[in-house]
């Protein structure tokens, strides 16, 4: 059993159309990567958020301006930072999306490329996450102790990575608190099943034939 993919991700919707627009024009994402299906229902905070990884500060102030202009509402500012440069933004469908550089300085024009697709999955327990997800047959890339886990993700459109759910929600600038669904499905090569905090996945050739 070799690297587990996520193929794409679902996300769960009031307009299915609205949100389709909204992920073309503001960040250029089609379909194969961002899907979008009709919500659950849900209140607070979802317990993930979406990470686009870019090569320069004016990348990410161009992915946020346009999304902004695409109707999503600032959350954080893009701003410098111990790590980088970044900001977060609300897209109007709910999902939390985080545009960031690890680059402090502009190397030319801003383009409209992205480097990596990260999801964020706020966990209660790292260590627990993280052994479940090896055990469905992810490799980790990274560990720092029981604040941050990343698998490896050669060929994968988006990468997986565990991050204590406060610790996210203050990265996000939202509250902690939520409940009902995670509006979220993770459509990958590892099969169907559920983790420790309820993130539901499926496999990808399922979702491609709905």
């Amino acid at each position: 059993m070799g690297m587990t993919a996520i193929e794409s991700i679902t996300l769960e919707v009031a307009d299915v159309t609205a949100a389709d627009r909204f992920y073309s024009t503001a960040f250029g994402l089609d379909t194969t990567q961002i899907r979008v299906a009709a919500q659950a229902p849900t209140t607070g905070f979802r317990g993930f958020t979406l990470s686009l990884t870019v090569s320069q500060p004016a990348t990410v102030n161009a992915f946020v301006d346009a999304a902004l202009e695409a109707g999503a509402t600032s959350l954080k500012p893009a701003a410098k930072s111990l790590w980088g440069y970044g900001g977060v933004v609300q897209a109007p469908d709910g999902a939390i999306w985080k545009v960031a550089t690890s680059a402090k300085k502009d190397t030319g024009p801003a383009d409209r490329r992205i480097d990596s697709i990260v999801l964020l999955l706020g966990v209660a327990d790292i260590g627990a996450s993280k052994r479940f997800y090896v055990d469905q047959g992810l490799t980790v890339a990274k560990s720092f102790g029981r604040v941050y886990v990343e698998f490896a993700a050669e060929s994968s459109p988006v990468k997986l990575a565990l991050y204590k759910r406060r610790a996210l929600a203050k990265d996000a600038g939202v509250a902690p608190d939520g409940t009902g669904s995670h509006r979220i499905t993770i459509g990958g090569d590892a099969g169907a099943f559920t983790d420790p905090d309820g993130f539901a996945w499926e496999a990808a050739r399922e979702m491609s034939q709905r």
